[in-house]
Formats: structure tokens, C-alpha cells, sequence
């Protein structure tokens, strides 16, 4: 099964079927745009209506310094990084192309790729909603591809940053940045280190109660966290074969430390001290090679090697009692992708391939209390991954206005664990798409999907785990099966005055194996499979420019989430959401350019409070949080030199949970308590220079 799935995957990287135009065209467009009034409205590609034209002018109000500058400004565009955990290359990619192709890199964010590329590189950028043949859109419904400009640009960036604190304490962020630019030839290098703290830093109480609502401890919480890490990176990619080559590689240092101090102020219990401390080392090599068969076919192959190792300890010690857990792992991953696309006319186009994995964790836990061992179920074990998945896809665009695209994945995977437990798995799942785009004039679009989509097992469920500031240890599991949903989804978008957008989204899903929280051997709480659900969300986004009510250069986003999930809990039997699942989310977000995008200012407000409910087999947790404000001002005294100050968390957030607590199972036990957890992060303050050369 082993060589087949492996087999199957090289095979399928080779021997890829006849597929869509260009791997990597550098355009969707039919032909460059002149640059036109600072400004304007984005043009719209007369040969295809669901590609929009943004040219440098477009931006040209905000000054932008890099290409993630103007991705951020595109109207309508809800930018998406990736998942890097996520095993593979087909379920991890971003929503951003460059000159038509995806990074070979999954660690190095997409994020930090795009902050990498100076605005003047920047011909142009393409907003491509709902596929366009020629397209890898890797799933997305509306894909950003970055155009670069054929000229010569070499770019310097020197960036001083700090995060100061109110008690003080200061959090430096140095970045130094080379690229130079010629056409397909080009090379870039970053180096970055950081050392800060996060919002695990503040005060807080913990109080605790029971059963009849009588306060039984009131105690207060000091916490610390700080974190430090370095980082490199580097891509070359030159003409190699008669195609284009490109390596990128990546390597990062971190280390990260916590401390909280639980004092008791009144009632029963003793004084309490956890202390984590966690190091970790990444690595990342990718190699990415397309090369033009012909004016309508090209191939490209994708290799990437990843590798990582993370060591932990955690101590917990109060009342003359302690608790020790300690993890070491290695993780690794090596793929190996290859699609062939073909374009046999502006109508149609062809894409398939395939893609072959190994994943592999190396994980060894041990639990101890007062220095005697306690013995964990899957504490020591070792989880590799073989998978294999061949895929097609065509794209049909009858007319300007209608876009069809089928695709069908075929995934199989065998997962083995050896160690404290031997177990062996093997998958195979089909994973069919349709998605189809009708944009019946200027400015409307209906997008309608259906898929079939197959969730990926977490290795880090298969070993043992804990939580040592609430004092929880959950099992490792190695009998899981991964989630599967068939989603459907529609969605109706409006543009007006220029760069104002309207969207609605409905979704629902059926999913089945649903991954829960449910009762395992020795009595821990792990991770499984707890049968079939169902989910969905109604959305509303909007982009409202200010222009036409007098304040040129001026946008308000805002978007609201209704959500909604049902299962069958394990313990009780009875329905309830998913764990975590929020009912309601927003978000606020303004900005302004003035005198040419010499000064901005704006603010970010994320306005949900509730963060949902986690069940577990002798708990209930309700989570919350206060909503998160950001004000941020900018000025750009030269094109070369840019000044930033915000002010985070302007608020003083509090964040906490209530725990309802059970005597054992939920479904047997009477509630034993309730404790209440609330911590508080302090403002900051963050300063930025950033110099270019």
C-alpha cells in the first residue's frame, strides 16, 4: 500500500495529463493597461468579466511601500495566508499569485513573501473572482495575482521597530531586507529577529465556587510571557531547461517562556507557580521549475523539505505539591508536486497532476507528580504518513459572463504509529468541486459551490498533551478518522462607485466523523471522532468609500458573521454546537489618506465578544473576550522613509472563561463548581521606521 500510494503520486507528477495554458502565465489579461488618473475605478478584462484590472495609479492615494501595502487596499479582497500546518502543498496554498505563481514555501508566510516585493516592482494586479482559464485558483473562489514589471529593481529596506509597555518594557523588531529584480531573474535575502511579549503578560483573578454559587477561593494572577526569534530567508530564481527555476530556503530560531503566579487572597488553597518554557528550530528548502511546452501547455514541478523540532517543559508546583510535564519532538515533511496544464482555446482549459507526501512525527511526553511518573496513554510514539493524491480540473467560460470550473482530487493515505501503541491506517476519499461564476453585467457577480471536502488528521491528537496553568492532561488517540463536509455554498457581490463592494455569503455543510473531545482509556480526556453534524454561516461585507459623502480617499469596512453548528455530544446525548463555535462575529475597520498618502490614520475594532463553548467530558468552558481596538497613524516625509506609530489594545481587553465543573462524566455527575477566570493584557505602543534604499 506504502509504494502504491507513493508510486501513485511521483506517477501522477510526471505523467500529468494534458492541462490548462500557462503553469505560471504572468497575466490573465489580454494585453498591459496604461496607467490612468490616480485614483480610478479598476478596469474590467472585456474577455472575461470576473477579472478586475487595479493599476499602480489605483493606489497611488496611499503610497503604498511593497506589494502587501496594496493587497491590503484591493476592495472586496479578503486576503488568505495559507495554513503552513496543514501537510501538502494543495490545502496550505495562499489566495495571492505572483506573475501567476503560487510561493514554493510554507513556513515563509505569504505575507511576508508580498512585504518583500517593493510597490514599484508592481505592474499591476489582477483580481480574478471565480476562476478564469489559465488560473491555479488551489480552491479559492477570488484569487489576487500580482503582476511584476519586466525592468531592472533593486530594492533596500532597513525597518526599526519596538513595542513599548506601559511598566516599561520594551519589544524591538529589526529587519533588513535585499532584492534585486531583472525580469525572471531575481534574488532577495531577509534577516529578521524580534524579542517581545504577547498579551499572556497582565494581571488577573481566578475565583472559584461551589456548588450552590458560594465563593470558596478568590485568588489573583500575576503573568509574564516573553518570546525571542530569529529568522533568515533567502529565494534565487534564474532561466534553467528552458523553463524557470526557483529555490527558496528559510531557517528559524525561537524560544518562548511563560510564568504565572496564582496568589490566594481569600478562601481554601495554596499559593501556586507554572513555569513553560519552550525552544524550537525550523528549516524549510523549496524548489519550484516551470518551463513553456508549447504556446498553449506548460509544465511545473514543485519539491519542498521541511523540518522541525520543538522541546517543552512545563512545572506547576503549590501547597508543597508539583507537576512536571515534558515534550520533545521532531517533525518532517517532504513533497514532491507536478502539474501539466493545457489551454486549448480562450474557452477551455485542462489542468492535472499530482502530489506525493511523507510526514513524520517523533514525539516522547512524560507526566510526573511530586517526581513520580504517571503513566500517559500514547506517551512515546512515532506517526508517519505516506500520501498520494492525483488530481484534474477544467475550466469552461462559454461567454464574458459565465465561468465553470470542475475539479476531482482522489487522496489516499496510509497513517502508521508505532511506540507505546501500533496501530495502521489507510484513507482513500474522492474529493469532487463545481463551482460556477455569472456576472450578468457591471458590477453584479453570483458565485454558487459545491464540494466535497476531506479535513487532515492532526499528529499532534495522537500524543499526549497538557495544560498546565489549569492543570488538565489530555491522551493521545491514534484511532481517528479525519472530518469530512460537502459544503454549499452562494454568494451574490456588488461593486459601486468605484471601489465600493457588497457581499452576501450562504453557507451550509454537512460534515461527518465530526473531531470532538471524548473519553479515553485510564480516564483522560483525548481527541475523536464523535459522528455526523451539521454547520453553516450567513455573512454581509461591505467596502463603502467616502468620496461621494465628501471625504476623498476615506474607507469603512465592516462585516458581520451569523454562525451556526449542531452535533450530538458524546456525553450527554444531547445536540448542541460545535466546540468553539461562535454564534455571532464582527469586525469595524477605517482609514484615510491624506495629501497623497503622506499622512494616514485609521482603526481596527474586532466588535465580537463571544468566543464560543469547549465541552469536555467533566467540564463546560465559556469563553470571552473584549473586543480588540487598534488606532494607527502614519506619515511618509519622503518616498524612502516611513513613520508608523499604533496604539494597540487601546481598550485594556479582558479575556477570560467561565468552567462549569462536573464530579465526573457530565451525563452522571452532579456539577461540583464553577471557576472564573479573567486576565487583562495591557496597551502598547509600536514604532516603526522603515528606510528603503
Amino acid at each position: 500500500m506504502r509504494k502504491a500510494i507513493w508510486l501513485a503520486g511521483v506517477a501522477a507528477s510526471v505523467l500529468a495529463v494534458p492541462a490548462m495554458a500557462q503553469v505560471a502565465p504572468a497575466s490573465v489579461a489580454e494585453a498591459p493597461r496604461p496607467a490612468g488618473p490616480a485614483g480610478e475605478a479598476p478596469e474590467v478584462d472585456a474577455a472575461q468579466r470576473g477579472v478586475l484590472i487595479f493599476e499602480p495609479a489605483f493606489f497611488a492615494a496611499s503610497r503604498p511601500n511593497t506589494a502587501w501595502d496594496m493587497i491590503t487596499r484591493l476592495p472586496g479582497f479578503s486576503f488568505s495566508g495559507g495554513d503552513s500546518d496543514t501537510r501538502g502543498l494543495a490545502g496550505a496554498s495562499g489566495n495571492v499569485l505572483i506573475d501567476g505563481q503560487l510561493p514554493s514555501s510554507k513556513t515563509d508566510g505569504l505575507g511576508s513573501v508580498l512585504g518583500r516585493i517593493s510597490a514599484a516592482s508592481v505592474a499591476r494586479i489582477e483580481l480574478i473572482r471565480g476562476g478564469a482559464p489559465g488560473v491555479d485558483m488551489r480552491g479559492h473562489p477570488v484569487v489576487a495575482n500580482v503582476v511584476l514589471v519586466r525592468a531592472v529593481t533593486t530594492g533596500r529596506v532597513l525597518e526599526t521597530n519596538a513595542y513599548t509597555y506601559p511598566d516599561g518594557y520594551l519589544g524591538p523588531t529589526l529587519l533588513f531586507g535585499w532584492s534585486r529584480r531583472e525580469g525572471d531573474e531575481q534574488i532577495e535575502a531577509e534577516i529578521s529577529a524580534a524579542s517581545d511579549r504577547t498579551d499572556g503578560t497582565g494581571p488577573g483573578f481566578r475565583r472559584r465556587y461551589d456548588s450552590a454559587g458560594n465563593l470558596t477561593q478568590d485568588a489573583e494572577l500575576d503573568r509574564w510571557d516573553r518570546y525571542r526569534n530569529l529568522r533568515a530567508t533567502g529565494a534565487l530564481q534564474r532561466r534553467l531547461g528552458g523553463g524557470r527555476l526557483r529555490v527558496n530556503a528559510l531557517l528559524g530560531l525561537s524560544d518562548n517562556d511563560d510564568r504565572q503566579a496564582v496568589r490566594i487572597l481569600s478562601g481554601v488553597g495554596a499559593d501556586s507557580r507554572n513555569e513553560e518554557s519552550e525552544q524550537s528550530l525550523d528549516g524549510e528548502l523549496g524548489v519550484n521549475w516551470v518551463r513553456d511546452l508549447g504556446p498553449r501547455s506548460a509544465l511545473e514541478l514543485t519539491g519542498l523539505q521541511r523540518y522541525e523540532t520543538e522541546e517543552y517543559v512545563g512545572v506547576s508546583t503549590g501547597g508543597g505539591d508539583n507537576e512536571t510535564f515534558t515534550s520533545d519532538a521532531t517533525a518532517g515533511e517532504s513533497i514532491l508536486r507536478g502539474a501539466l496544464r493545457f489551454r486549448p482555446t480562450d474557452q477551455w482549459a485542462f489542468e492535472g497532476g499530482g502530489e506525493a507526501a511523507w510526514n513524520v512525527l517523533d514525539s516522547a511526553t512524560t507526566y510526573a507528580e511530586n517526581s513520580v511518573p504517571i503513566p500517559l496513554p500514547s506517551a512515546s510514539v512515532r506517526v508517519e504518513e505516506l500520501r498520494g493524491e492525483v488530481f484534474g480540473q477544467a475550466t469552461w467560460r462559454p461567454s464574458p459572463e459565465f465561468t465553470v470550473e470542475a475539479g476531482l482530487r482522489i487522496e489516499a493515505s496510509e497513517i502508521s504509529q508505532t511506540g507505546d501503541s501500533n496501530t495502521n491506517k489507510t484513507f482513500t476519499y474522492a474529493k469532487p468541486r463545481l463551482q460556477a461564476t455569472w456576472t450578468p453585467g457591471a458590477g453584479h457577480q453570483f458565485r454558487f459551490r459545491v464540494e466535497r471536502d476531506v479535513g487532515q488528521l492532526d499528529f499532534d491528537d495522537f500524543v499526549a498533551s497538557a495544560d498546565i496553568d489549569i492543570g488538565e492532561v489530555e491522551a493521545g488517540n491514534p484511532d481517528l478518522a479525519p472530518q469530512q463536509e460537502t459544503v454549499f455554498e452562494a454568494l451574490y457581490e456588488r461593486r459601486f462607485w468605484n471601489d465600493g463592494v457588497f457581499d452576501a455569503t450562504l453557507q451550509h455543510a454537512e460534515i461527518e466523523d465530526v473531531v470532538d473531545v471524548i473519553l479515553l482509556a485510564g480516564g483522560f480526556d483525548g481527541v475523536g471522532n464523535i459522528g455526523d453534524g451539521t454547520s453553516g454561516f450567513f455573512r454581509l461585507r461591505v467596502t463603502l468609500p467616502f468620496d461621494k459623502l465628501g471625504v476623498p480617499n476615506a474607507r469603512l469596512h465592516v462585516r458581520t458573521t451569523w454562525a451556526w453548528s449542531e452535533v450530538t455530544d458524546p456525553v450527554t446525548g444531547e445536540n448542541r454546537r460545535f466546540q468553539g463555535s461562535q454564534a455571532f462575529g464582527c469586525e469595524v475597520n477605517f482609514n484615510h489618506d491624506l495629501n497623497g498618502g503622506r499622512w494616514s490614520y485609521g482603526f481596527e475594532h474586532g466588535c465580537n465578544t463571544d468566543k464560543g463553548r469547549t465541552f469536555r467530558v467533566r467540564e463546560i468552558r465559556a469563553s470571552r473576550e473584549d473586543p480588540f481596538v487598534l488606532i494607527y497613524g502614519q506619515w511618509k516625509p519622503r518616498d524612502d522613509l516611513t513613520l508608523r506609530v499604533d496604539l494597540g489594545n487601546a481598550t485594556d481587553q479582558k479575556q477570560g472563561y467561565d468552567r462549569l465543573l462536573y464530579s465526573g462524566p457530565r451525563d452522571v455527575a452532579p456539577i461540583s463548581g464553577r471557576e472564573v477566570r479573567q486576565t487583562e493584557a495591557s496597551p502598547w505602543l509600536y514604532l516603526q521606521v522603515r528606510k528603503t534604499f
